[in-house]
């Protein structure tokens, strides 16, 4: 156990062992990503990532990824402030459940969504009566993004609001604050930065998403193939391509990362 004395504070460190795991941990992770880095064709690796079907399928999965933020959102949030600050029977259920995207696999995910937005599914059926075709279109594309995205931002903003406590929501009620004045001038500043972090998270998770789109939309190029499936797809034909777009995904993943992390220390301060 290492140990830092200054002055009459004493830091705690860890067991020297524990650093072993820990870089083999890392090297697990890292190691993949520089093989990534070797195998590139770098005089090619502009022309591969800015081809046309590239830069396509790239603009579509940002374009997508946004519209799905957008509905983690306006559905999270209020979902977050449920879970959080109400009590009621079967609440540690309906958690459960809003959370359920998060273990389960993406390709069960995308059959459960064909299954009720698809041509013959529980409300496709009567969607279609009325000429609304959602399955293999980009809708379906940005309805899938959301479906796995959904949990990570109100994971993130619960756990926001839980940490923050009730006081000063209190004292803005007991001063004679209505519940959406309060939930506009108090709550939302006080965890604002877990909902940008939660934001943040769930739009690098639906840029990545692959499964439960390559189900639910298909792999229509210009309309669902989004880069994942853009990588997929030049995986079998053309291999170069294939590095260099999953290089270009895993730049873009990790400012995203870095952006969430980011906000995290920004709303510490």
């Amino acid at each position: 156990m290492t140990s830092d004395r200054r002055g009459d504070d004493v830091r705690v460190g860890l067991p020297i062992w524990v650093f072993v795991p820990a870089a083999m941990g890392a090297l697990f992770v890292v190691t993949p990503l520089i093989a990534i880095l070797l195998k590139i064709d770098w005089p090619n690796f502009v022309p591969l990532v800015t081809s046309e079907a590239s830069r396509t399928a790239l603009l579509l999965s940002l374009k997508t990824a946004a519209m799905s933020t957008f509905l983690c959102v306006v559905f999270g949030v209020p979902m977050a402030l449920v879970l959080a600050r109400t009590d009621f029977r079967g609440l540690s259920v309906l958690r459960a459940l809003v959370l359920l995207p998060l273990v389960l696999p993406p390709v069960v995910g995308g059959i459960a969504l064909l299954y009720t937005f698809g041509r013959l599914g529980l409300l496709g059926e009567h969607l279609e009566a009325w000429g609304i075709s959602i399955a293999f279109s980009t809708t379906a594309v940005v309805l899938a993004q959301t479906f796995v995205s959904l949990p990570f931002l109100v994971v993130s903003l619960e756990g926001a609001l839980r940490s923050s406590g009730r006081d000063f929501e209190v004292v803005a009620a007991t001063l004679g604050a209505r519940p959406t004045t309060v939930l506009r001038r108090v709550t939302i500043p006080l965890v604002l930065p877990g909902l940008v972090s939660g934001a943040v998270l769930a739009f690098a998770r639906a840029l990545g998403e692959f499964g439960a789109t390559l189900t639910f939309a298909g792999s229509l190029q210009g309309v669902t193939r989004t880069l994942p499936l853009e990588i997929y797809l030049q995986r079998e034909t053309d291999a170069d391509a294939a590095v260099a777009l999953s290089l270009l995904l895993i730049v873009v993943a990790a400012i995203i990362v870095v952006a969430a992390r980011g906000s995290r220390v920004a709303g510490a301060l």
